[in-house]
């Protein structure tokens, strides 16, 4: 099958897996492309339709004509519990082999995640060969870079958007898409503001009090997401590889322009030589000796973290690509 989506073994399903802001949809995306493959959402927030700046939902843009599946398909106030992800999750992976396709499983509800791979007694990690691409970063850079995002939204229309989803002083955040980072910290600006007591500079006030906290609570999401994948990648049966994306916040917050140049080199390079090596190797069990292909990413001291990109053999681990006067794949 093209792309080894089936060699001699299991039908393979790709997961992108990291905490928010971290660049999943973009990767999953060009994975999907690359690879002839449909993007399945894991994220529980956005599988609900509605408020879309604030749940950072992909635009028909960057979805680049890639199919997606359980991406705004509930009403905005139904429950969606990890079991019935489980089931309409594994339904998707298995409508996109059927057609011969990639399933690539990108989202930040890990919990979600697990219920799928492990559920049932494991049954759909047990029938399939996966991977588990986690897109990681450090966390005082990821935070500047979710502070900026915030901003951006609040620019792009946040307010707005939180505004007429407002359900008045008796709204339940719960439920449904209401649990979304971005709702309940709109409140009491939003029933001041109804209410007309307030005045312009303590509406502001307000206001700013409300967007930093809704960069607080990302921040505290992002490192319990990140403790989350920690321990899935300990569990038996989780090939998880984690790409530190580090050097790209760097450039961003340099200023750089060059900042996409590193991603391509330093990101998508290794990432797209790994899963190619997945979706070609057998799915025999591999003995204690084994190794599975991967990548090395050598670079030399230009901004824009340039690098020759080699192939090599490694024991099965985790890869971290590091930037910096010498670039190189670490195995952990």
């Amino acid at each position: 099958m093209e792309h080894g989506r089936v060699v001699a073994g299991k039908p393979k399903v790709l997961f992108v897996l990291g905490a928010t802001a971290t660049g999943k949809s973009k990767l999953a995306i060009a994975l999907a492309e690359r690879f002839n493959g449909e993007v399945i959402n894991a994220d529980k927030i956005q599988v609900h339709d509605g408020v879309p700046i604030i749940t950072n939902k992909v635009t028909e843009e960057e979805k680049a004509g890639v199919p997606h599946h359980l991406l705004s398909v509930l009403h905005p106030d139904a429950d969606f519990t990890a079991d019935e992800f489980r089931r309409e999750a594994a339904a998707a992976v298995a409508r996109v082999l059927s057609a011969g396709r990639l399933p690539v499983v990108a989202g930040g509800s890990n919990t979600y995640i697990e219920a799928l791979v492990q559920g049932d007694g494991a049954a759909f990690r047990l029938a399939h060969d996966l991977l588990f691409v986690w897109v990681d970063a450090e966390q005082e850079l990821l935070e500047w870079y979710m502070a900026l995002r915030v901003d951006e939204m609040v620019a792009r229309g946040l307010v707005e958007e939180a505004r007429a989803a407002f359900d008045g002083a008796a709204a339940d955040y719960t439920h449904g898409v209401r649990r979304a980072i971005g709702l309940p910290e709109m409140h009491a600006y939003l029933a001041a503001e109804r209410e007309g007591a307030a005045g312009e500079a303590e509406l502001a006030a307000m206001l700013g009090r409300s967007v930093r906290e809704i960069k607080g609570n990302t921040f505290r999401l992002a490192r319990t997401q990140t403790e989350k994948i920690r321990r899935l990648s300990t569990l038996d049966g989780w090939d998880v590889r984690r790409l530190d994306v580090t050097p790209v916040f760097a450039r961003k917050a340099d200023g750089a322009a060059c900042h996409e140049e590193t991603w391509r080199k330093l990101v998508w390079g290794p990432c797209e030589e790994m899963v190619r090596a997945f979706l070609e190797k057998t799915t025999t069990p591999p003995t204690a000796a084994a190794v599975v292909p991967t990548v090395v990413a050598t670079g030399g001291g230009d901004a824009a973290g340039a690098g020759v990109v080699t192939a090599a053999a490694a024991t099965l681990g985790d890869m971290v690509i590091t930037a910096g006067a010498d670039a190189s794949a670490e195995i952990i």
